[in-house]
């Protein structure tokens, strides 16, 4: 059973259930950072670890991620212990927000949630553009967020514009990478960018719509 890292009021109306990436702890540096940028932003958010993950806290070792399916139970798993007494959101950075999004209708049909948020989705790996990982997002009911950096080697907003993606799915294209960090020189930084997502997220999930002058602002930071 996953154990919760949790940030931000406790009596918020809205939380965020999130996953971490591939290869980090969901107390990473830049996972943490992100807590703390949402929990600005007036959000209750819940951190959990897959089993992987958890696992190598214990022995050191570095195992790859568990198969999808495996993940996918065990985001439910995870989903099925938070119960907010708000809105929820589910989500996650890369594999984080994959697998969240995996599992998304099921839980928007059930009505146990009100949304999906990633954080520089694996459209695919890099370097592969041919091994798109769309085909799910092609149907999707459940409403989605997507924050992608313009120069993510996962999915850039060039290769994007060909992506068959649902009317559900709104990308905010924000200047970065993969973890949403610009280059030097750029006229923003990573906790600008956060920030931004964050606000975002907050002001998406109150109104249920993405013309919110913040979503708008988003838009147009690039």
């Amino acid at each position: 059973m996953p154990d919760f890292l949790f940030s931000g009021p406790p009596d918020a109306d809205t939380t965020l259930l999130l996953a971490h990436g591939a290869g980090s702890p969901m107390d990473s540096d830049w996972m943490s950072a992100l807590a703390a940028r949402l929990a600005e932003a007036g959000l209750s958010v819940a951190r959990f670890e897959f089993a992987y993950m958890a696992q190598r806290r214990l022995d050191g070792r570095t195992p790859p991620p568990s198969r999808t399916e495996a993940l996918m139970g065990e985001y439910r798993a995870a989903l099925e212990m938070l119960k907010p007494a708000g809105r929820l959101l589910i989500g996650g950075k890369s594999l984080g927000g994959r697998v969240a999004s995996m599992i998304a209708d099921e839980a928007f049909d059930a009505g146990t949630i009100h949304g999906l948020v990633c954080f520089g989705y694996p459209f695919h790996p890099p370097g592969k553009p041919e091994r798109l990982r769309t085909a799910h997002l092609d149907t999707l009911r459940c409403p989605a967020l997507v924050f992608q950096g313009t120069r993510d080697p996962f999915g850039s907003r060039v290769e994007a514009g060909a992506y068959p993606l649902s009317t559900a799915i709104t990308l905010h294209w924000l200047e970065g990478d993969h973890g949403l960090k610009p280059r030097a020189g750029d006229p923003v930084t990573l906790d600008e960018n956060l920030s931004l997502a964050s606000s975002c997220t907050a002001a998406w999930s109150k109104v249920g719509a993405v013309d919110h002058p913040l979503a708008i602002a988003a838009q147009k930071s690039i």
